[in-house]
């Protein structure tokens, strides 16, 4: 693997333009300070409450994501490129799901195989035919991306169901700005407060064309155990609307209405943070409690919207984003602005073959996979992960696609040794609504905290940080 970008200091140890201020701020500034900084950031996080939790852990505790004082900066420049990346590919998703529930040229071109779709798990054959509203269906977009040179940003994952970690991203900065107000006034940082505001313009541009001229927008949870639940109830906060359970909800006449103190009150848009499978429990799974009976009838009639679209999850699985640069290509007849990482499917023999042989340098992955479980990362492996992965692949193969390990860039990171590198990635939330697609500067910044770990996710360890944006004066 090669020597990781170090995004603050070129190989000749001289800072990076857009680290200056920051660089000369930490050469100035004693550690004590700093971690003194630390622990009341830890501190503010606690009482606010901003914690998630692991499924499957055997104390299954609350935990707080490992915040880093030292933010990550990005040009202005570096931003626009980006972002107009992120644009282009959110685009093609949204064609690409119409596509798959419609015509399905891209099938009938031999572009996409087939049965990437229709045995695709989360494929919905229920939306088959379905018109959205808008013609929409990615409408919240988290696109994981990592850098590995001072030019090139690589798209990791598509995250086009219900992307988490927008709260990090917003109290991350509020917490910077409240301990640090000094960095702030050296640096032309990109606000990203405004992401609520942001947020409900285009969930309201999306609602259906039966609602009134100022849409009634709704948060749905799954409830207080889900692991994401402070985030529902931050953004619901934020967006200054319901935070409901589907208990709260029901349908009549193909509307959905909400339990009020003051009676039944139409519901326009949804934004759910609930899985396709417990939506409906009259069309999905019928041992959902957490689901609002007939909603689907209300969303067919074309009464309500939901953000995102049921059948969202046909986009992004790892198999399918293989396929990314070709299905920008077919859509939008552009070359793709954002880099794939090269990817072996495992379903075909000669690339199974190479990934068998080579499993000693790739990183493998689940095919629907999350959270950095189920992955092998061969440079880190010993012996027998590596063939408890070949009787995996080699009985399962489909499942699976495999990729270079890729030296994802490092930024300078607060740790109990002081100031040192570690890798990060960034997750920026692109909003599509039917008037515009809207992108804060920035987004949530994840870091492994470990020497040397390539694990972002908090579940794993990984930490957060805040990104900024400089802007140009």
């Amino acid at each position: 693997m090669s020597v990781a970008f170090d995004e603050m200091t070129n190989a000749d140890g001289s800072v990076r333009s857009a680290y200056s201020a920051l660089a000369r701020w930490l050469s100035d500034v004693p550690p004590d300070v700093l971690d003194y900084r630390r622990k009341e950031a830890e501190f503010i996080f606690r009482r606010i409450g901003i914690t998630f939790a692991v499924y499957g852990d055997s104390d299954a505790q609350e935990r707080l994501i490992p915040f880093d004082i030292i933010p990550r900066v990005l040009t202005g420049t570096e931003w626009r490129r980006l972002s107009r990346g992120l644009e282009q590919r959110t685009k093609a998703l949204n064609l690409y799901i119409k596509d798959v529930y419609s015509k399905r040229d891209i099938l009938k071109a031999g572009v996409v195989p087939e049965d990437l779709v229709y045995q695709n798990p989360v494929f919905r054959p229920e939306m088959n035919g379905q018109k959205v509203p808008h013609d929409l269906y990615v409408h919240i977009a988290g696109i994981d991306v990592v850098r590995v040179d001072a030019d090139t940003f690589y798209v990791l994952e598509d995250n086009a169901r219900t992307p988490s970690g927008v709260s990090y991203m917003l109290e991350n900065r509020e917490i910077m700005m409240r301990l640090f107000p000094e960095l702030f006034a050296d640096n032309r940082v990109a606000p990203v407060e405004n992401y609520t505001d942001e947020l409900l313009a285009t969930l309201k541009s999306l609602a259906p064309n039966t609602a009134t001229s100022d849409p009634v927008v709704v948060v749905l949870t799954p409830g207080i155990y889900n692991s994401a639940y402070y985030e529902h109830s931050f953004l619901a906060d934020k967006l200054g609307v319901e935070l409901v359970e589907g208990r709260d909800l029901f349908v009549r006449n193909d509307i959905v209405y909400m339990r009020t103190t003051e009676g039944p009150r139409r519901v326009d848009v949804i934004y759910r943070r609930l899985d396709d499978d417990f939506l409906d429990p009259l069309a999905f799974r019928p041992d959902s409690a957490l689901g609002v009976p007939g909603l689907m009838s209300a969303y067919n009639a074309g009464n309500v919207t939901l953000t995102n679209a049921v059948g969202t999850g046909v986009a992004d699985d790892k198999a399918v984003y293989s396929y990314m640069p070709e299905i920008i290509r077919f859509y939008l007849g552009e070359e793709p602005l954002l880099k794939n990482v090269p990817t072996w499917r495992c379903r075909e023999p000669d690339h199974l073959k190479y990934v068998l042989d080579h499993l000693g340098e790739l990183v493998v992955k689940e095919v629907h996979g999350s959270g950095g479980y189920g992955m092998l990362i061969g440079p880190r492996a010993d012996k027998a992960q590596i063939e408890l992965f070949r009787a995996k692949l080699m009985d399962d193969p489909t499942n699976f696609i495999a990729q270079p390990t890729l030296a994802l860039s490092t930024c300078p990171t607060f740790v109990d040794e002081g100031i040192a590198p570690r890798h990060v990635d960034l997750r920026p939330f692109v909003l599509t609504g039917s008037d515009r697609v809207r992108i804060v500067p920035g987004g949530l910044t994840r870091v492994a905290l470990q020497a040397g770990s390539l694990v972002v996710n908090s579940s794993q360890g990984g930490g957060t940080k805040d990104t900024w944006v400089l802007e140009e004066s």
